[in-house]
Formats: structure tokens, sequence, C-alpha cells
């Protein structure tokens, strides 16, 4: 499958839509000759690095990690390899320390006492997977987080649910946090400023997705992503403050620099945090800076051991009373090919209803390639009929 047509669906627009690209940050960088000056290399697989870039052995780190308050675990979500470094890690840090509780990016805190009785036993995968809405809340392939799932039932660690549910991101960040009593936001309290580097980071996330964006694009992303950073730094405080080791398993976007979660973290009197992320390494890799994180592992790129990735229409969309409304379709998409635009409603996709913005989200991480997806569309006062092909597989 070719990179072009194995790129992971990212629909954004006003405030739902910028709140899924959150979910997918990846620590993109600049590479300025200046930069890349400043860098000791990628690490090798199976190599950590140190903040400063420099190798450090895995004992002394997982040393200093047992005396943490809190451990971040980044990821790509869609790379299994990076959640099998993850669980390795995890295995690691039980080691070292027994009382370890794992915070999960991926469920709303409403998911909680199903994770509770994941921890116990009492559910098999798939009634997991069906009352957590796994897919609604979530969308990315479930197997992938399995073996941490598994990990944790088997050794009986803590499961929490740190994040909100999307309605409730969207909310706080489109009306803001006084529009919300604290008991609906789990008590909450409203994150402090982004840094100027972190506007920056997000900046550049938003102007170089496939659908662009504008101003208003910019704050309302910065708004949901401080939404999301504060939720998940509030749940792992938490846990925190009750002494054990917290370890957020959280996308890398949320960690680097310490800009995110961690920053948040800090404001809520967590100090002694750790940030780790994998780093894909190939012959073109580019160096990491330093101080992305307190330590890099080195994950060998490549798809040989990588589920297929989902694919992309090419749309920024956003929540409608009647359906899912098109903001923007990118040049040379599905979408354009299928002859969607902007203003268009879509109120089914491959017969289901679509409510809200992860409907459509949910429907076409199903699609595999070479596959059609029927869609019904309201435009001009008519209802249309129209089929987004997916392209097939090169050969």
């Amino acid at each position: 499958m070719s990179g072009a047509t194995r790129v992971t669906l990212l629909t954004l627009a006003a405030v739902a839509s910028v709140i899924a690209l959150a979910a997918s940050l990846r620590p993109t960088l600049s590479t300025s000759a200046e930069e890349v000056a400043g860098t000791t290399g990628c690490p090798a697989p199976g190599q950590w690095l140190g903040a400063g870039g420099d190798p450090i052995a895995a004992d002394r780190l997982f040393q200093d990690l047992a005396n943490a308050e809190v451990v971040l675990l980044g990821e790509s979500h869609d790379r299994m390899e990076h959640h099998r470094w993850q669980m390795h890690t995890l295995a690691a840090l039980h080691a070292y320390r027994p009382d370890i509780v794992i915070g999960l990016e991926m469920l709303p805190r409403e998911a909680q006492p199903v994770l509770d009785a994941w921890v116990s036993g009492e559910l098999s995968e798939a009634e997991f997977i069906s009352r957590t809405q796994w897919n609604a809340s979530w969308g990315f392939d479930p197997q992938l987080y399995m073996p941490i799932l598994h990990f944790a039932r088997v050794q009986r660690l803590p499961l929490v649910a740190i994040n909100l549910e999307r309605p409730l991101i969207e909310r706080l960040a489109r009306e803001g946090w006084d529009s919300v009593p604290e008991s609906e936001r789990f008590n909450i309290r409203p994150p402090i400023d982004a840094t100027v580097a972190y506007k920056e980071y997000l900046n550049q996330i938003l102007s170089t997705h496939p659908t662009g964006g504008d101003h208003a694009d910019v704050d309302r992303f910065v708004a949901a992503q401080l939404v999301w950073d504060r939720a998940m730094a509030a749940g792992l405080a938490d846990a925190a403050h009750q002494g054990t080791l917290a370890v957020g398993i959280i996308g890398s976007g949320h960690l680097v620099h310490g800009y995110g979660v961690p920053h948040q973290l800090r404001d809520l009197g967590i100090t002694r945090v750790r940030s780790l992320m994998p780093w894909d390494t190939r012959e073109d890799c580019i160096s990491p800076l330093p101080g992305i994180a307190d330590a890099l592992f080195g994950i060998a790129a490549g798809d040989l051991h990588e589920p297929p990735r989902p694919m992309m229409l090419g749309v920024r969309i956003e929540n409608d009373t009647d359906g899912v409304r098109i903001q923007h379709v990118a040049s040379e998409s599905v979408a354009e090919q299928a002859g969607l635009a902007a203003g268009d409603l879509l109120t089914e996709a491959g017969g289901r209803t679509l409510v809200q913005t992860q409907d459509l989200v949910s429907q076409i991480r199903r699609q595999i390639p070479g596959s059609v997806l029927p869609l019904t569309v309201r435009r001009d006062g008519k209802t249309l009929e129209i089929l987004a092909r997916f392209p097939g597989d090169p050969e």
C-alpha cells in the first residue's frame, strides 16, 4: 500500500474537527540546518537517548523513573510498534514500582466503571469494546491497545479513564470554562495558558494539514488542545496525589518539549514528571531536537509489523443539528473526486445515520483500499446519493 493511500483520517472544522486533529497529533518538527546541527542523531532501534541526545543505560533510566510522580509514554495512535514499546516499558516500570496506575487518553471518564470491570476479569474483549463504545469514543483499532489492557488485567493494575467526551471538549473549547458548571466537568479547573512555543507548534500542525486552517481554526485548535491537556493532566494528578506512580498512555503531540500535559501537570503541583517517546528510525530519520522528551527509544520504522491504516476522505467537517456539515474539501481528495462540496450536509454514511463528526470518522476508518462508501447528502434542498471510492493498493 502506498504512503498516499495509507493515510490516517484527520477530519477537522470549527471545534469538532480540530479536536479530531488534536487526537492524532504527531511530533512534527522544523528541520532547518541550524536545528539539525544541534542534534546528536537518531536513536538506533532498541537504544535509549537522554534529553540531551546522549545514550542512556536502561537500568539507570528506570531507576530515575521509579522516583517520578508521573511518567508519560507517548505514541502515534496507529503504530502497533509504539504500543508494543509502551507495554514493555510498562512492564519494566512495574518491576521498579508495583503500585503503578495506568491512565488512558483513549476513554472518557464515563467509561471508568467498565475499566474497573475489565481489570477485575468480568468482561470479554468484545464486551469491553462494546460497553466502552470504543469505536465512537476513540476510533483507532482497539486491538492496538489490547496488549496493554491485558497486561493491566493480568497484573491487576488500575486503569483510569483520563479523557472527556467529545461534546464536552467541544463545549469547553467553544463556550469557555465558565459556561460549564464544575460538577459537569468533573471539577477540573481551567488550564493555564499555552506557551508561545506551544501555540507556534500547534499552528505548524494545523497549517501542514491537507485541509489547511485559518486564524479562527488556530484559536479553536489551541483551545481544544488545552482542554484535552488539562483533562488528562488532572486525571493523572489525582492518581499521583494518592502516592502511586501514574503512567499516562498519551499521544506524543501532547508531550513534546513539555508543552502540553507536562505543562498542565506542573500547574497542578506535580513536578516530578518524565516524558518518554518512541522515535521511528530510518535512513532519512529526522534527528530529534534536544529536550523534545526526557528520553527517546529507537523504533524500527516500516510497515512490516503494522496493521493497515485507515483511509482519508479529505474533508474538514463540523457538527450540525441534522448531521455532519462539510466546511472544506481538499484538492485531489476522495471527497473531491466523489463530487462532495463545501456546504454539503452528510446525513448517512454506509447506511448509518450521522449524528456527530465521530460517526463519520468511525465509518471511514472501517473502509479498506478499493472500497466504496455510500453517502447521503443534502444540498440546496435536495437529497443526493454519492459514492466515495477509496483508492486501491498499487500492484
